[in-house]
């Protein structure tokens, strides 16, 4: 696959170019262009970015770093079995328990709620660092709901780290996760609340937390190119130009 010109795989973290210099140096960099392909366009174009990872995935399939990309990527166009398995062959490279919380997800992806919530109460969780076990906490509710166990979702949410007044980067998603689930318990009051403190703590836009809160408002946005057409047909009287001209013959 092509790579722009302007990208030399220096781009990377300084921990994943450190794995690649086990290649060797013309290997290396063609692996760390793709990763960089892969984390640029994980986001807008998961499809591109899965194809950048299987490249790198053929070039360099026994460094971690290129089965976690392969792992996230493939996850990103829910190939929940694959990702799993790119995630399953990082850890055992690493022995790291940093990606527990997204493979229990591919669990969930893959239909088997219970298993991800089995990996919730596994003793890998107290090894996760703060925003792991937020995430986990997350797909755990994700697998409540999954099995129709609304209550329970809405229970697993309540935390610390929901109560705190702080900002933090899981805050905006853990309080749109509540309160969403809240709304599918029908308590929508209670849901508008954490949505609201969801739009205030969503400082990069992560969630569409705003467009729910509006929705819950009765707030309408009507596109600014239907407003122009609709504009247009209040000049014209309502009456297209191909009319008149049948009208003049």
């Amino acid at each position: 696959m092509p790579i722009p010109e302007e990208v030399t795989g220096d781009e990377i973290d300084k921990d994943v170019r450190q794995e690649l210099q086990s290649l060797p140096k013309t290997l290396a960099e063609d692996v760390a262009r793709n990763l960089v392909m892969v984390a640029r366009l994980l986001d807008e174009d998961p499809e591109g970015a899965y194809g950048y990872s299987r490249v790198a995935l053929r070039l360099a399939s026994r460094v971690a770093a290129v089965r976690e990309a392969a792992g996230f990527a493939a996850y990103a166009n829910q190939k929940y079995g694959e990702a799993l398995a790119e995630f399953r062959a990082a850890r055992r490279m690493t022995g790291s328990v940093e990606l527990w919380p997204v493979m229990a997800d591919c669990e969930r992806g893959l239909g088997r709620p219970e298993k991800a919530l089995d990996m919730a109460g596994a003793p890998e969780v107290h090894k996760l660092d703060k925003a792991g076990q937020v995430e986990m906490r997350l797909v755990a509710a994700g697998a409540r709901r999954d099995m129709g166990q609304l209550d329970a979702a809405i229970v697993t949410l309540q935390s610390p780290e929901l109560a705190s007044n702080s900002v933090q980067p899981w805050t905006a998603r853990l309080r749109y996760a509540y309160a969403d689930a809240l709304l599918a318990a029908g308590r929508e009051q209670e849901a508008r609340e954490w949505f609201a403190k969801a739009v205030e703590s969503d400082r990069d836009g992560s969630t569409d937390a705003s467009d729910r809160l509006a929705e819950l408002d009765g707030v309408e946005f009507m596109d600014a190119l239907d407003e122009d057409e609709n504009e247009d047909e209040s000049e014209s009287g309502g009456e297209s130009p191909s009319t008149e001209d049948g009208d003049k013959d």
